[in-house]
Protein backbone atom coordinates (compact mmCIF):
# COMPACT_ATOMS: atom_id res chain seq x y z
CA UNK A 1 0.00 0.00 0.00
CA UNK A 2 1.21 3.26 -0.83
CA UNK A 3 0.26 7.04 0.99
CA UNK A 4 -2.80 8.68 -0.76
CA UNK A 5 -0.42 11.28 -2.34
CA UNK A 6 -2.13 14.59 -1.76
CA UNK A 7 0.97 16.33 0.12
CA UNK A 8 3.42 18.27 -1.99
CA UNK A 9 6.93 17.57 -0.15
CA UNK A 10 10.50 18.28 -0.04
CA UNK A 11 13.04 15.60 -0.81
CA UNK A 12 13.91 15.69 3.04
CA UNK A 13 13.23 12.54 5.46
CA UNK A 14 13.11 13.59 8.87
CA UNK A 15 14.49 11.08 11.57
CA UNK A 16 14.67 13.08 14.55
CA UNK A 17 14.32 16.75 16.74
CA UNK A 18 15.09 18.60 19.45
CA UNK A 19 14.46 22.08 20.19
CA UNK A 20 14.35 24.49 17.27
CA UNK A 21 16.80 21.38 15.35
CA UNK A 22 15.76 18.82 13.07
CA UNK A 23 17.91 15.90 11.79
CA UNK A 24 17.30 14.24 8.89
CA UNK A 25 18.43 10.47 8.15
CA UNK A 26 21.56 11.20 6.39
CA UNK A 27 21.92 13.04 9.59
CA UNK A 28 21.93 16.66 8.59
CA UNK A 29 20.86 19.64 10.90
CA UNK A 30 17.96 22.02 10.28
CA UNK A 31 16.57 24.92 11.63
CA UNK A 32 13.08 24.74 11.99
CA UNK A 33 12.10 28.19 11.47
CA UNK A 34 8.10 27.02 10.78
CA UNK A 35 7.32 24.48 13.37
CA UNK A 36 5.16 22.58 11.33
CA UNK A 37 2.76 25.09 10.08
CA UNK A 38 3.27 27.19 13.83
CA UNK A 39 2.22 23.70 15.58
CA UNK A 40 5.84 23.42 18.32
CA UNK A 41 5.51 26.39 20.43
CA UNK A 42 8.03 25.10 23.28
CA UNK A 43 10.47 23.30 21.09
CA UNK A 44 10.66 19.35 19.60
CA UNK A 45 10.41 16.97 22.47
CA UNK A 46 10.89 19.55 24.98
CA UNK A 47 12.06 17.74 28.38
CA UNK A 48 9.02 19.04 30.61
CA UNK A 49 6.54 17.75 27.58
CA UNK A 50 8.14 14.24 27.16
CA UNK A 51 8.29 13.68 30.80
CA UNK A 52 4.30 14.71 31.36
CA UNK A 53 3.48 12.63 28.59
CA UNK A 54 5.44 9.24 30.06
CA UNK A 55 3.98 10.26 33.64
CA UNK A 56 0.11 10.17 32.12
CA UNK A 57 0.83 7.21 29.78
CA UNK A 58 1.10 5.20 32.95
CA UNK A 59 -1.55 6.35 34.62
CA UNK A 60 -4.38 6.75 32.39
CA UNK A 61 -4.48 6.67 28.57
CA UNK A 62 -7.47 7.13 27.45
CA UNK A 63 -11.34 7.16 28.36
CA UNK A 64 -14.36 9.05 26.83
CA UNK A 65 -15.89 12.00 27.86
CA UNK A 66 -18.92 10.10 29.25
CA UNK A 67 -16.80 9.87 32.69
CA UNK A 68 -15.28 12.83 34.83
CA UNK A 69 -11.62 12.95 33.54
CA UNK A 70 -10.25 15.34 36.72
CA UNK A 71 -7.23 16.15 33.76
CA UNK A 72 -9.46 18.17 31.95
CA UNK A 73 -10.48 20.48 34.35
CA UNK A 74 -7.15 20.88 35.73
CA UNK A 75 -6.17 21.79 32.02
CA UNK A 76 -9.26 24.37 32.14
CA UNK A 77 -8.15 26.18 34.96
CA UNK A 78 -4.69 27.16 34.27
CA UNK A 79 -5.81 27.74 30.73
CA UNK A 80 -7.92 30.23 31.70
CA UNK A 81 -5.86 31.50 34.37
CA UNK A 82 -3.02 32.12 31.42
CA UNK A 83 -5.15 33.07 28.86
CA UNK A 84 -7.27 35.76 30.70
CA UNK A 85 -10.58 33.99 30.05
CA UNK A 86 -11.32 32.06 33.12
CA UNK A 87 -14.99 33.31 32.46
CA UNK A 88 -15.33 31.04 29.55
CA UNK A 89 -16.03 27.73 29.10
CA UNK A 90 -14.00 25.20 27.76
CA UNK A 91 -15.02 22.68 25.14
CA UNK A 92 -11.87 20.22 23.78
CA UNK A 93 -11.79 18.51 20.28
CA UNK A 94 -8.75 17.39 17.74
CA UNK A 95 -7.92 19.81 15.82
CA UNK A 96 -8.50 23.38 13.95
CA UNK A 97 -11.02 22.20 11.19
CA UNK A 98 -12.83 20.91 14.32
CA UNK A 99 -12.91 23.71 16.54
CA UNK A 100 -14.11 25.85 13.75
CA UNK A 101 -16.88 23.44 12.81
CA UNK A 102 -17.94 23.46 16.70
CA UNK A 103 -17.88 27.20 17.01
CA UNK A 104 -19.84 27.90 13.82
CA UNK A 105 -22.45 25.41 14.70
CA UNK A 106 -22.65 27.01 18.83
CA UNK A 107 -23.46 29.87 16.58
CA UNK A 108 -26.09 29.00 14.87
CA UNK A 109 -27.74 26.99 17.44
CA UNK A 110 -27.59 29.79 19.55
CA UNK A 111 -28.94 32.67 17.22
CA UNK A 112 -31.02 30.37 15.25
CA UNK A 113 -29.49 31.80 11.72
CA UNK A 114 -26.92 30.57 9.62
CA UNK A 115 -25.91 33.37 7.71
CA UNK A 116 -22.16 33.83 8.01
CA UNK A 117 -19.79 36.48 7.05
CA UNK A 118 -15.95 35.30 7.08
CA UNK A 119 -13.32 37.68 5.01
CA UNK A 120 -11.92 37.64 1.61
CA UNK A 121 -7.72 35.32 2.28
CA UNK A 122 -9.30 33.53 5.01
CA UNK A 123 -8.61 30.05 5.67
CA UNK A 124 -10.62 28.15 8.40
CA UNK A 125 -9.92 24.11 7.82
CA UNK A 126 -11.13 21.45 5.24
CA UNK A 127 -13.97 20.22 6.86
CA UNK A 128 -17.21 20.84 5.77
CA UNK A 129 -18.39 24.17 7.75
CA UNK A 130 -14.80 25.13 7.80
CA UNK A 131 -14.40 24.76 4.26
CA UNK A 132 -17.69 27.07 3.82
CA UNK A 133 -15.87 29.87 5.06
CA UNK A 134 -12.60 30.02 3.59
CA UNK A 135 -12.34 31.99 0.55
CA UNK A 136 -10.46 28.84 -1.42
CA UNK A 137 -13.10 27.48 -3.81
CA UNK A 138 -10.27 24.98 -5.09
CA UNK A 139 -10.12 23.30 -1.79
CA UNK A 140 -13.95 22.59 -1.75
CA UNK A 141 -15.66 19.35 -3.48
CA UNK A 142 -19.66 20.00 -4.83
CA UNK A 143 -21.42 18.70 -1.61
CA UNK A 144 -19.77 21.62 0.44
CA UNK A 145 -20.16 24.36 -1.99
CA UNK A 146 -24.18 24.84 -1.08
CA UNK A 147 -24.45 24.30 3.02
CA UNK A 148 -25.27 27.61 3.95
CA UNK A 149 -25.00 31.19 2.78
CA UNK A 150 -21.64 32.82 3.27
CA UNK A 151 -20.62 36.59 2.98
CA UNK A 152 -17.24 37.07 1.96
CA UNK A 153 -16.15 40.93 2.53
CA UNK A 154 -12.52 42.85 2.63
CA UNK A 155 -10.70 42.96 5.97
CA UNK A 156 -10.85 46.12 7.48
CA UNK A 157 -13.77 47.99 5.45
CA UNK A 158 -16.69 48.87 7.90
CA UNK A 159 -18.74 50.11 5.28
CA UNK A 160 -18.68 46.12 3.97
CA UNK A 161 -19.55 45.06 7.08
CA UNK A 162 -22.67 47.28 7.22
CA UNK A 163 -24.10 46.21 4.19
CA UNK A 164 -24.27 42.30 4.90
CA UNK A 165 -25.17 42.35 7.90
CA UNK A 166 -28.72 45.05 7.05
CA UNK A 167 -30.89 41.98 6.97
CA UNK A 168 -30.25 40.59 10.20
CA UNK A 169 -30.13 36.83 8.94
CA UNK A 170 -26.42 36.51 9.84
CA UNK A 171 -25.47 34.20 12.99
CA UNK A 172 -21.75 34.59 12.92
CA UNK A 173 -18.70 36.79 12.07
CA UNK A 174 -15.48 34.75 11.68
CA UNK A 175 -12.14 36.44 12.17
CA UNK A 176 -8.81 35.08 12.14
CA UNK A 177 -6.77 36.57 14.65
CA UNK A 178 -3.99 37.10 11.37
CA UNK A 179 -4.08 35.37 8.67
CA UNK A 180 -2.21 32.50 7.96
CA UNK A 181 -2.32 30.75 4.78
CA UNK A 182 -4.09 33.79 3.27
CA UNK A 183 -0.38 35.71 3.61
CA UNK A 184 0.04 37.72 7.48
CA UNK A 185 -2.59 40.29 6.66
CA UNK A 186 -4.56 40.86 9.56
CA UNK A 187 -7.52 43.17 11.02
CA UNK A 188 -6.38 46.52 12.45
CA UNK A 189 -7.48 47.33 16.51
CA UNK A 190 -9.62 49.79 15.38
CA UNK A 191 -11.59 47.75 12.72
CA UNK A 192 -11.67 44.63 15.53
CA UNK A 193 -13.48 47.38 17.95
CA UNK A 194 -15.79 47.93 15.77
CA UNK A 195 -16.56 44.71 14.96
CA UNK A 196 -16.97 43.73 18.76
CA UNK A 197 -19.44 46.54 18.52
CA UNK A 198 -21.76 45.66 15.81
CA UNK A 199 -21.91 42.08 16.68
CA UNK A 200 -22.96 42.58 20.30
CA UNK A 201 -25.69 45.52 18.95
CA UNK A 202 -26.52 43.34 16.32
CA UNK A 203 -26.89 39.84 18.33
CA UNK A 204 -24.29 37.92 16.36
CA UNK A 205 -21.53 35.85 17.49
CA UNK A 206 -18.30 36.86 17.06
CA UNK A 207 -15.77 33.94 16.27
CA UNK A 208 -11.61 34.78 16.46
CA UNK A 209 -9.89 32.08 14.74
CA UNK A 210 -6.78 31.67 16.73
CA UNK A 211 -5.50 28.41 15.51
CA UNK A 212 -2.45 29.62 14.35
CA UNK A 213 -2.14 33.29 15.77
CA UNK A 214 -2.97 32.08 19.41
CA UNK A 215 -0.97 30.52 22.21
CA UNK A 216 1.84 33.37 22.35
CA UNK A 217 2.60 33.74 19.10
CA UNK A 218 1.98 37.33 18.78
CA UNK A 219 3.14 38.04 22.32
CA UNK A 220 -0.28 38.52 24.08
CA UNK A 221 -2.06 34.85 24.13
CA UNK A 222 -4.34 35.83 21.34
CA UNK A 223 -3.59 38.18 19.01
CA UNK A 224 -7.07 39.52 19.42
CA UNK A 225 -5.95 40.97 22.93
CA UNK A 226 -3.53 43.45 21.40
CA UNK A 227 -7.24 45.35 20.71
CA UNK A 228 -8.46 44.83 23.89
CA UNK A 229 -11.89 42.96 22.52
CA UNK A 230 -13.53 39.85 24.39
CA UNK A 231 -14.48 37.88 21.13
CA UNK A 232 -18.01 35.21 21.98
CA UNK A 233 -16.19 32.23 20.72
CA UNK A 234 -12.43 31.43 20.75
CA UNK A 235 -10.81 28.40 18.78
CA UNK A 236 -7.57 27.17 18.92
CA UNK A 237 -5.40 24.23 18.23
CA UNK A 238 -1.85 24.06 16.69
CA UNK A 239 0.45 25.47 19.46
CA UNK A 240 -1.64 24.19 21.81
CA UNK A 241 -0.40 20.70 22.71
CA UNK A 242 2.97 21.23 20.67
CA UNK A 243 2.58 18.68 18.57
CA UNK A 244 0.00 16.34 20.41
CA UNK A 245 -3.35 16.67 18.50
CA UNK A 246 -5.38 19.01 20.34
CA UNK A 247 -8.56 22.09 19.56
CA UNK A 248 -10.20 23.38 21.34
CA UNK A 249 -12.96 26.55 21.52
CA UNK A 250 -13.15 29.35 24.52
CA UNK A 251 -17.08 30.08 24.83
CA UNK A 252 -18.13 32.88 26.18
CA UNK A 253 -21.45 32.18 28.96
CA UNK A 254 -24.56 33.57 27.42
CA UNK A 255 -23.99 30.71 25.05
CA UNK A 256 -25.61 27.80 26.91
CA UNK A 257 -24.62 24.09 26.38
CA UNK A 258 -26.94 21.05 26.55
CA UNK A 259 -26.46 17.65 26.37
CA UNK A 260 -25.86 15.97 23.03
CA UNK A 261 -25.34 20.22 21.67
CA UNK A 262 -21.41 19.13 20.78
CA UNK A 263 -19.49 15.96 20.93
CA UNK A 264 -16.29 14.07 20.35
CA UNK A 265 -14.48 10.81 20.69
CA UNK A 266 -10.73 11.74 21.42
CA UNK A 267 -11.08 15.53 22.65
CA UNK A 268 -9.67 16.14 26.03
CA UNK A 269 -8.23 12.74 26.34
CA UNK A 270 -5.76 12.32 28.90
CA UNK A 271 -2.66 12.46 27.05
CA UNK A 272 -3.43 15.51 25.13
CA UNK A 273 -4.56 17.59 28.10
CA UNK A 274 -1.11 16.47 29.65
CA UNK A 275 0.80 17.62 26.39
CA UNK A 276 -1.59 20.50 27.11
CA UNK A 277 -0.59 21.38 30.75
CA UNK A 278 2.97 20.73 29.37
CA UNK A 279 2.54 23.70 26.94
CA UNK A 280 1.25 26.22 29.91
CA UNK A 281 3.51 24.97 32.54
CA UNK A 282 6.56 26.34 29.94
CA UNK A 283 4.88 29.42 29.26
CA UNK A 284 5.08 30.38 32.86
CA UNK A 285 8.43 28.67 33.80
CA UNK A 286 10.48 30.31 30.98
CA UNK A 287 8.63 33.33 30.48
CA UNK A 288 7.60 32.47 26.49
CA UNK A 289 5.63 35.19 25.51
CA UNK A 290 8.25 37.60 26.79
CA UNK A 291 11.01 35.94 24.26
CA UNK A 292 8.39 35.92 21.52
CA UNK A 293 8.73 39.93 21.82
CA UNK A 294 12.46 39.79 22.45
CA UNK A 295 13.20 37.65 19.40
CA UNK A 296 10.59 39.80 17.21
CA UNK A 297 12.79 42.71 18.30
CA UNK A 298 16.18 41.65 17.16
CA UNK A 299 14.61 39.77 14.05
CA UNK A 300 12.66 42.62 12.75
CA UNK A 301 16.36 44.76 13.26
CA UNK A 302 18.01 42.22 11.29
CA UNK A 303 15.79 41.98 8.44
CA UNK A 304 15.01 45.85 7.95
CA UNK A 305 18.86 46.41 7.27
CA UNK A 306 18.56 43.81 4.48
CA UNK A 307 17.83 45.30 0.89
CA UNK A 308 14.83 43.38 -1.39
CA UNK A 309 12.18 43.21 1.13
CA UNK A 310 9.22 45.06 0.10
CA UNK A 311 6.94 44.71 3.87
CA UNK A 312 7.24 42.69 6.98
CA UNK A 313 4.05 41.61 8.39
CA UNK A 314 2.30 39.82 11.07
CA UNK A 315 3.47 40.28 15.00
CA UNK A 316 5.60 38.86 17.30
CA UNK A 317 7.07 35.18 15.78
CA UNK A 318 4.15 35.12 13.56
CA UNK A 319 6.02 36.80 10.73
CA UNK A 320 5.63 37.57 6.69
CA UNK A 321 8.68 38.44 4.57
CA UNK A 322 7.22 39.61 1.50
CA UNK A 323 9.35 40.39 -1.92
CA UNK A 324 8.13 42.06 -4.79
CA UNK A 325 8.94 38.47 -6.57
CA UNK A 326 8.22 34.81 -6.29
CA UNK A 327 9.91 33.23 -2.83
CA UNK A 328 9.60 29.73 -3.86
CA UNK A 329 13.48 29.39 -4.99
CA UNK A 330 14.38 31.63 -2.16
CA UNK A 331 12.90 29.08 0.26
CA UNK A 332 14.12 26.40 -1.25
CA UNK A 333 17.69 27.72 -0.72
CA UNK A 334 17.43 28.70 2.37
CA UNK A 335 16.28 24.81 2.60
CA UNK A 336 18.78 22.88 0.78
CA UNK A 337 21.82 25.44 1.13
CA UNK A 338 21.67 26.72 4.47
CA UNK A 339 19.41 23.92 6.17
CA UNK A 340 16.43 26.15 7.33
CA UNK A 341 13.33 25.85 7.16
CA UNK A 342 10.89 28.63 6.11
CA UNK A 343 6.92 28.27 5.56
CA UNK A 344 5.12 29.46 2.36
CA UNK A 345 1.35 31.06 2.19
CA UNK A 346 -1.38 31.97 -0.79
CA UNK A 347 0.64 34.97 -1.33
CA UNK A 348 3.57 33.56 -4.06
CA UNK A 349 5.58 36.79 -2.42
CA UNK A 350 5.63 35.87 0.98
CA UNK A 351 7.89 33.66 2.79
CA UNK A 352 6.30 33.20 6.18
CA UNK A 353 8.34 32.22 9.65
CA UNK A 354 6.94 30.35 12.79
CA UNK A 355 9.55 29.32 14.79
CA UNK A 356 9.05 27.87 18.52
CA UNK A 357 8.43 30.36 20.67
CA UNK A 358 11.03 29.61 22.96
CA UNK A 359 14.01 29.93 20.21
CA UNK A 360 17.13 31.66 21.55
CA UNK A 361 18.91 35.03 20.26
CA UNK A 362 21.75 32.97 18.93
CA UNK A 363 19.59 30.67 16.94
CA UNK A 364 17.09 33.41 15.20
CA UNK A 365 20.22 34.92 14.15
CA UNK A 366 21.15 32.44 11.51
CA UNK A 367 18.16 33.33 9.41
CA UNK A 368 18.70 36.99 8.82
CA UNK A 369 22.46 36.23 7.68
CA UNK A 370 21.54 33.33 5.23
CA UNK A 371 18.29 35.26 3.78
CA UNK A 372 21.33 38.02 3.52
CA UNK A 373 23.46 35.67 1.72
CA UNK A 374 20.81 34.21 -0.48
CA UNK A 375 19.38 37.91 -2.27
CA UNK A 376 23.38 38.74 -2.69
CA UNK A 377 24.26 35.45 -4.36
CA UNK A 378 20.70 35.94 -6.65
CA UNK A 379 21.26 39.49 -7.22
CA UNK A 380 17.55 40.18 -6.26
CA UNK A 381 16.12 43.11 -5.55
CA UNK A 382 19.41 45.37 -5.55
CA UNK A 383 19.74 48.08 -7.85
Amino acid sequence: MKLYNVYPRFDIKMEKAKGVFLWDNKGRKYLDLYGGHGVISIGHSHPHFISALKVQQENLIFYSNSVHLDIQDKYAKKLGEISGYDDYALFLCNSGAEANENALKLASCYTGKKRVVAFKGSFHGRTSAALAVTDNPKLSASLNMDGFPVDFIALNHPEQLSEVIKNDDVCAVIIEGIQGVGGLDAPSITFLKQLSEVSRKKGIVLILDEIQSGFGRTGKFFAHQYAGIKPDIITMAKGMGNGFPMGGLLIHSRIKPWHGMLGTTFGGNPLACAAGLSVLDVFNKENVMNNVLIINDILIKQLKNIPGIKKIKGKGLMLGIEFDFPIKEIREELLYKYRIFTGSSANPNLLRILPPLNISRQQIVAFPIALKKVLTERSVGYS
